[in-house]
């Protein structure tokens, strides 16, 4: 197969390999950006593999920088853009189901492929356009099939999360998991205990933003992944209801968290530990939360105009994105213009502050402080009370009277 119009991301590239091959190796790009290439998919970076030891690859640029020595993996900085280079090897050991204990580099580009997880991912591009297909994968992306390369046991013991991998791929391609591959990720789905909890968390939100998020989640459920994932043990059938939703079209990871932890029915408390477990950043907790009261006003048809103030902008957005798929939502001309509507949208805009309240309405600073600027700021989002200094500083002696 020859590609005669490679995408404009591979040109300044180009001459990389040209210049590896002028030396007498060969270089190839490899890889997820030639797998995306065939199928039209956006690239967001390449991959080189070359025969040229990274000796020899030092030897041929005049600036380089040792990525990854150890591995092979050294960054060609001579055309302004820097790209890593890797070599041919083959590896073994793999005792923490992770990482192989020995890497050695090889001559031989069917060496180096036939260690790679799918046959859809071991396909190699000359920079002419030219793809180099050792292991059938340009039938498997005809037939839509994610398929291990040669023994699917080997692959899975040599890199576990190869098993994320492939559910998240029947997701993000909307392809088959083959049946000898299918069986396999059964038969080691416990080895992805051996696996950080960080790297399950990638796979596993890249599966629920994909195109056809169903299809990675029954692969999921049905090869029993899922009961080496924090939180989801004995969860099946909370998690098979996932399978009956349409109109996925998650955006970012808040998203694709607010559905689990909508599916598994979490309060914002569990929620909390839930994601914690799955060792998610702060601020994605924080956001999830804040995204909690806004999906459940939306499917009660109750959003008071304090849920929309304390949710903010972001998070009722991204709620409303999460209630489609349960059929939840409404239009989002229609809740912008509700959120839009709200007096204030952060306390900042309140017509008053600690110091205003101190100087002008005699409040001590204290705790007191703190609980009439919250009152104040309920009655005018609720509308009670409009956004105006002088009646917000009448109120506020109010309640400091009434203590």
């Amino acid at each position: 197969m020859i590609i005669k119009h490679l995408p404009p991301i591979f040109e300044p590239a180009r001459p990389v390999l040209q210049k590896i091959e002028d030396a007498g190796f060969e270089a190839y790009f490899v890889g997820g950006c030639v797998r995306d290439t065939i199928l039209g998919d956006s690239i967001h970076d390449i991959d080189i593999a070359t025969s040229a030891y990274p000796s020899e690859i030092k030897a041929i640029f005049n600036r380089t920088v040792d990525t990854g020595i150890e591995h092979g993996t050294v960054m060609i900085l001579d055309h302004g853009t820097g790209y890593e280079t890797t070599t041919f090897r083959t590896e073994s050991g793999y005792q923490d189901f992770r990482r192989p204990d020995k890497v050695t580099f090889v001559r031989s580009l069917s060496e180096d492929l036939k260690r790679r997880d799918f046959t859809i991912n071991a396909l190699a591009l000359k920079e002419n356009g030219e793809v180099i297909d050792l292991f059938n994968g340009l039938d498997d992306l005809k037939h839509h099939l994610i398929k291990a390369v040669g023994d699917p046991n080997e692959r899975f013991h040599e890199d576990a999360l190869r098993m994320m991998r492939a559910v998240r791929f029947a997701s993000k391609l909307d392809f088959v998991i083959a049946a000898e591959t299918l069986a396999g990720i059964k038969q080691n789905a416990a080895l992805l205990e051996k696996i950080a909890v960080e790297r399950i968390r990638v796979e596993f939100e890249k599966l629920l933003m994909g195109q056809n998020p169903v299809a990675g989640l029954n692969e999921f459920l049905q090869t029993g992944l899922y009961q080496y994932c924090p939180g989801l043990v004995g969860k099946q059938t909370e998690l098979s209801g996932l399978l009956l939703l349409n109109n996925w079209q998650l955006r970012n990871a808040e998203q694709a968290w607010a559905v689990i932890v909508t599916q598994l029915g979490l309060d914002s408390r569990d929620a909390s530990k839930f994601l914690r477990s799955w060792k998610t950043s702060n601020d994605l907790i924080t956001n999830v939360k804040k995204m909690i009261p806004v999906i459940q006003g939306l499917r009660s048809k109750k959003l008071s105009p304090l849920t929309f103030f304390t949710a903010g902008r972001n998070a009722v957005q991204d709620a409303n994105q999460v209630a489609k798929l349960y059929g939840w939502a409404i239009p989002d001309e229609q809740l912008m213009k509700q959120y839009d509507s709200l007096p204030i949208k952060s306390g900042k805009e309140l017509a008053v502050n600690g110091g205003v309240l101190i100087n002008d309405a005699g409040v001590k600073p204290g705790p007191l402080l703190g609980k009439i600027i919250k009152k104040l700021t309920v009655q005018v989002v609720n509308g009670e009370l409009p956004n105006d200094r002088e009646t917000l500083i009448n109120e506020a002696e109010k309640i400091k009277k009434e203590g």
